[in-house]
């Protein structure tokens, strides 16, 4: 058995589709295929149901999934502490944070908890919350920051991983304005209006999904970065949901405008999550100082 053969199905797991998760892990398709095949067989039993709607988990891969997700976290982390213990690898921090939060609100929130040098070398890896949901459950960073809401799921499960409310954030609905300041497109609108929505892959796509209620919205573009989004609103091209930590400058401006009033705003946090199990030193020296920044804002 191959730990790749794991890490694909986790892929196929979260994806739900093979040419999805073929192309996250950077495989062609029938190569991803084969292996899925492969760990079937090694593993005795099929672990997934193939139809044209798509690919969900049997009974089997359920069960295979969470054994898989905490194998591949353990094996990574204890590559990692044999290589520290080899010499071959920095006691440094590493943190997996979502691309709408690393270039707002992590750096200064980072700058307030302690002088980097502290922590020895500090990595932040940017990317989806698909990615870094990844990274974390690989082992491959010590950390994840991240927005989130109550009610929605995410691949971390809390028997396993440990969270932190770090802040709050408000995903507004945004548009261009017009030639007289009004927003060009308008919440609730008598028809469907033009939506530029976040791709599954998005965390803020989750959330917005769970919680934006009926809206007649005619989605015309999508794409998992907030940053892709804030641009598209900007060229007028339709409403975006987007986190206030980024267009706070863009609304002072007049580049946009909300779309709707409190009642289409979304409140959400912003979390700290961690493993329960086998932190570092340098993580948990993090994480207290993250826990006493939390409370002296409170």
């Amino acid at each position: 058995m191959e730990l790749n053969w794991l890490e694909d199905f986790l892929a196929l797991a979260e994806h739900r589709n093979f040419s999805r998760a073929a192309a996250a892990r950077n495989v062609t398709q029938p190569a991803f295929s084969r292996r899925i095949q492969a760990l079937e067989q090694w593993v005795g039993t099929p672990l997934v149901l193939r139809s044209p709607q798509g690919v969900t988990l049997n009974e089997a891969g359920s069960y295979l999934r969470e054994q898989a997700a905490v194998l591949v976290r353990d094996l990574q982390q204890a590559r990692r502490g044999a290589l520290k213990a080899a010499g071959r690898a920095g006691a440094g921090l590493s943190i997996a944070a979502t691309h709408a939060l690393s270039f707002t609100f992590l750096p200064g929130w980072i700058r307030g908890i302690s002088p980097l040098e502290s922590f020895g070398s500090l990595n932040v890896v940017s990317d989806t919350m698909a990615a870094c949901e990844r990274i974390l459950l690989a082992g491959e960073a010590d950390l994840l920051l991240c927005h989130a809401s109550p009610g929605v799921p995410t691949q971390l499960a809390p028997e396993s991983f440990a969270s932190l409310l770090v802040g709050r954030d408000v995903l507004v609905p945004v548009s261009a304005p017009d030639a007289t300041g009004a927003p060009r497109w308008a919440l609730p609108g008598a028809a469907p209006l033009r939506f530029l929505a976040y791709s599954a892959s998005s965390g803020l796509g989750r959330i917005l999904e769970a919680r934006r209620g009926g809206l007649a919205l005619a989605q015309i573009f999508t794409s998992p970065l907030a940053a892709t989004l804030r641009i598209m609103a900007r060229q007028g091209q339709g409403v975006a949901w987007l986190p206030r930590t980024m267009i706070a400058e863009d609304l002072a401006a007049g580049h946009l405008v909300e779309a709707g009033g409190d009642d289409f705003h979304l409140a959400i946090e912003i979390r700290l999550f961690r493993p329960l199990r086998h932190p570092s030193a340098t993580a948990e020296a993090f994480w207290a100082a993250a826990v006493g920044q939390a409370k002296a804002g409170a």
